[in-house]
């Protein structure tokens, strides 16, 4: 391994030598964070521990969404391949959380063994009990795409009394851990019948403080006309704003993903659009996947923070003798103005706290007697972990990610939209003629030769300041004028020939159509004079 990619990185007393990230974050984790979630009992309230396997493993996809919405169709078309226990129909069938990962043969590991295998991430999803565990499944085999990512297919959320009466566990709670350690959660739904329930709500609600791993997929989008579908994206994006709260616009893509034929077809190349961009939204995982488990401790840390000093100030209203029953009920219910205190006291923003309703629940089946006085240097560990040692990490991130080849998801359904005639935007703007023997510029030619000759050319050439006057008609910003100017005059003499004029056209007419123009003139779009020039 270069030397550069280690350096000197302060972890209590001893100078110790970082090699990776994911090995600089356990060490931080175990010497400055765990010390102060242990005092505090953190993990009772908020997350179990994390394990090497949290830091470890590679970046996971949660899926989400009512039953029918087409998870585990996704599944399939990311992979294209059937998964062992897939089930798919319209009733609600995945009755499991499956996770989806790699190994060397096709097979299922029951949720019990599961949760033993350190090597695995799932260890602490023990405290969900056995009602959980035999609805929890892990399908391994060989693919492409899962030597990248893993992939966690969720039930479906079921409509009204049944999601609470039937499960047997806090599903809320297990999505909730789920979405603490995954690098995307893609919520589903269905643009042929859009429904939100309650259950559903409740769920996005409950992963709130994750918004930033949050994409959206309006699936089935294929079944329904142009404004249908406009009416349907409307009302999804105004429910959204409802559940969620935020200003900010969950990132929506629509389409139909699965590997059939398109019902409406009237938007196919929307759908195109939508899904290159979810593709490489989901191939830049694996590259940002060191960043992501950067932020999570750093939100870990900064939660364990104020949940010590919630802690140590109940501890510290507490009497020493009697009347503690009393006084704990009193302290549950002024819980709120010892927030407003301790966000005074030490400025931390009311956005840190954890949510009153679920911390004054848990509280009241806690030991007061138990809580432990604040401990300043156990919170300058975590201050010094923040202000100091992150800083250092985040330059081994960007090290580890130059020395990396540029990583993404490769296989499955990720490979047919790479390159060839069905790769997004081929043959089309400034890609059109690309597989022509003739030059495509030349059809319409006789066209821009009338407007050309009209511009008097001097020994065959027109000057920048003429080439302007004509330019300037289409309305286009000057930057864009300016680049397709550099496009096209390929000799780079300063003047435009015939066939320069033409391309210059040719180009304003792709932009005009709303597509983009290329960093470098591509070679099928070279006029046939030019072609052999030096570059």
């Amino acid at each position: 391994r270069p030397e550069w990619l280690g350096f000197p990185f302060r972890i209590h007393k001893d100078p110790e030598l970082i090699q990776n990230v994911s090995e600089g974050l356990k060490k931080l984790y175990k010497t400055k964070l765990f010390p102060l979630e242990d005092t505090y009992h953190f993990h009772d309230f908020h997350s179990p521990a994390l394990e090497d396997a949290d830091f470890d493993n590679k970046p996971m996809v949660l899926l989400v969404g009512q039953y029918s919405t087409g998870k585990t169709t996704f599944i399939r078309h990311l992979m294209e391949q059937d998964f062992p226990g897939m089930r798919i129909g319209p009733e609600p069938t995945t009755d499991s959380f499956i996770a989806v990962m790699h190994g060397e043969q096709d097979g299922l590991i029951p949720g019990n063994a599961l949760v033993v295998d350190p090597k695995k991430p799932f260890r602490k999803l023990n405290a969900f009990g056995n009602a959980f565990l035999n609805r929890f499944v892990c399908a391994q085999m060989p693919n492409a795409v899962l030597e990248s990512i893993s992939i966690i297919d969720t039930p479906g959320i079921l409509s009204g009394e049944k999601q609470r009466i039937s499960r047997g566990y806090d599903f809320a709670a297990v999505l909730e851990w789920f979405a603490e350690r995954v690098d995307r959660i893609i919520l589903l739904f269905d643009a042929h019948k859009l429904d939100i329930s309650d259950e559903f709500s409740e769920v996005i609600r409950s992963l709130k403080n994750h918004e930033d791993k949050m994409r959206v997929v309006l699936n089935k989008a294929d079944q329904i006309g142009t404004q249908q579908l406009m009416r349907v994206y409307g009302a999804l994006m105004w429910s959204l704003g409802k559940i969620v709260g935020t200003p900010e616009v969950i990132r929506v893509y629509i389409g139909s993903f699965w590997a059939q034929p398109l019902l409406v077809a009237d938007n196919r190349k929307l759908f195109e659009a939508e899904e290159q961009d979810l593709f490489k939204d989901i191939q830049g995982l694996p590259r940002n996947a060191a960043l992501r488990k950067l932020n999570d401790l750093i939100k870990r840390a900064r939660l364990a923070k104020v949940h010590a000093y919630i802690i140590s100030s109940l501890k510290k209203e507490m009497p020493n003798m009697f009347g503690k029953e009393n006084k704990k009920k009193e302290l549950i219910a002024n819980l709120g103005e010892i927030y407003t205190r301790i966000e005074k006291e030490h400025q931390i923003s009311p956005g840190d706290f954890p949510k009153l309703a679920k911390m004054q629940e848990i509280l009241a089946n806690q030991d007061f007697s138990k809580f432990q006085a604040v401990k300043p240097k156990l919170l300058e560990a975590v201050e010094d972990m923040l202000a100091n040692d992150i800083a250092k990490l985040m330059t081994l991130v960007r090290q580890e990610e130059a020395a990396m080849p540029s990583q993404s998801v490769q296989g499955g359904a990720f490979e047919g939209t790479m390159d060839g005639p069905f790769g997004h935007g081929y043959g089309e703007g400034a890609g059109e003629g690309i597989d022509e023997l003739e030059w495509v510029v030349a059809r319409d030619k006789p066209t821009y030769d009338e407007i050309f000759y009209t511009l008097s050319p001097v020994n065959g050439k027109v000057s920048g300041a003429l080439a302007k006057k004509e330019m300037v008609k289409s309305k286009l910003p000057n930057t864009v004028l300016g680049k397709i100017w550099k496009l096209a005059d390929v000799d780079k003499d300063g003047y435009l020939d015939d066939d320069e004029f033409a391309l210059a056209n040719h180009l304003i007419k792709v932009k005009l159509e709303g597509h983009e123009l290329p960093t470098d003139l591509p070679e099928h779009l070279i006029p046939p004079s030019k072609r052999g020039l030096p570059e």
